[in-house]
């Protein structure tokens, strides 16, 4: 990905981090802000997927998945909001998806995360504004793209077919959502979870 913007032109930084240890955002998000001169943008999309029953699930799993997905853009928020601040602004963007809105079995700790991050980015949303900081989530639907083996098969209640639109969404289209709410044409959108499922989830 870093060669790849490079090549057309931009600048870009690779690097691994463990977005629920606290040390490692630091370090992380202080590498960029040395690269860059600052961040203006947090595109928060770190998660962990899992299928286990509730029966199944035990406080440890319950844990690590929350770790990563509600309390990892917790503490990316963190790290990057003072710094935005001293820029004058910025934006900030978490993606959930279509399973919290709509249910699915055997991910009740990935349902609750995302939920978590939804409500977590509407109270920053609020908080936020007279910073000049926008705050919204994307909710992608059934999207064509590789799923990890943890994460199993697409939801039964999600499938295609039961799209109006009647595809999957792309990689692209996603990115074009989150490109609009950081660039200034989104600038007074803030506090919304925005849906984009071909229709599968009307709100």
């Amino acid at each position: 990905m870093v060669d790849e913007i490079e090549t057309f032109g931009g600048r870009a930084l690779g690097v691994m981090a463990d977005v629920s240890d606290p040390s490692a955002v630091s370090e992380m998000i202080d590498e960029a802000a040395r690269r860059f001169g600052g961040i203006d943008i947090l595109v928060s999309n770190a998660g962990l997927r899992r299928q286990t029953s509730f029966l199944d699930m035990d406080f440890d799993e319950w844990r690590e998945i929350l770790s990563v997905a509600l309390d990892g853009a917790f503490l990316l928020a963190r790290a990057v909001v003072p710094q935005m601040i001293d820029r004058g602004g910025g934006a900030i963007v978490a993606l959930s998806g279509i399973s919290p809105h709509v249910g699915t079995p055997n991910r009740c700790h990935v349902l609750a995360s995302k939920a978590g991050l939804e409500g977590f980015i509407r109270a920053l949303a609020v908080e936020l504004a007279p910073r000049h900081i926008t705050c919204n989530c994307v909710a992608p639907g059934a999207i064509d793209t590789v799923r990890g083996e943890s994460a199993g098969g697409t939801p039964s209640n999600i499938k295609e077919r039961q799209i109006p639109l009647g595809r999957k969404g792309t990689v692209k289209e996603i990115a074009a959502m989150v490109r609009f709410l950081v660039g200034p044409e989104g600038g007074y959108v803030t506090g919304q979870t925005i849906h984009v499922n071909g229709g599968a989830f009307l709100t």
